[in-house]
């Protein structure tokens, strides 16, 4: 049997990837998750939750995040990632 391994063309976009990350915390349906979603307000997240949504990016990105970045939004989340996974 033949098993492709994933090629950067077909990889999951950062976007798509942290969205997945997000939605899996609290097995929203990824069809709730939007860049301008506040995690307190509209997803209902608490510390727990982000802290948990922090540590999962920082180890499938090998980046680190340090508590004193605002992040209040999904956006919030896939701005950093984006522009720190891409200077990894």
């Amino acid at each position: 049997m033949y098993v492709s391994t994933t090629s950067a063309t077909h990889s999951p976009s950062i976007e798509q990837q942290v969205f997945r990350i997000i939605s899996k915390r609290k097995a929203i349906r990824a069809s709730r998750v939007r860049k301008t979603a506040s995690l307190a307000r509209d997803l209902r997240f608490d510390t727990v939750d982000v802290v948990d949504i922090i540590l999962e990016l920082e180890r499938s990105f090998s980046i680190v995040i340090p508590d004193e970045v605002p992040l209040y939004t999904v956006g919030d989340f896939v701005r950093y990632v984006r522009a720190h996974a891409a200077a990894a």
